[in-house]
């Protein structure tokens, strides 16, 4: 069951289109932090070889290899609190 990187709330719609917005915060939906590929450490912060350079990853854009991921909220507030972390050790 795939999330809204915005807010949080489930997505229904499974292949959403480039004008699907999210029900609850009217996001855009069909972005790249909605895709399974999306990976900040990845070329492009993609992981599929074959999707062209999105830049504003947060909006709609017209990939074709859009697959809609099954991490939850949950899981990017580990992410972020593991970076966080990691950053921490480096301050003085």
């Amino acid at each position: 069951m795939p999330f809204c990187h915005a807010c949080g709330s489930e997505i229904k719609e499974e292949k959403p289109q480039r004008s699907t917005q999210c029900e609850q915060c009217g996001a855009d939906v069909h972005v790249c932090l909605n895709c399974r590929y999306h990976d900040r450490s990845a070329p492009n912060e993609c992981r599929e070889p074959q999707a062209e350079w999105v830049r504003d990853k947060d909006k709609a854009n017209f990939c074709d290899w859009l697959e809609l991921s099954e991490r939850g909220p949950r899981d990017r507030g580990k992410e972020q609190a593991a970076k966080s972390t990691f950053e921490d050790l480096f301050k003085k």
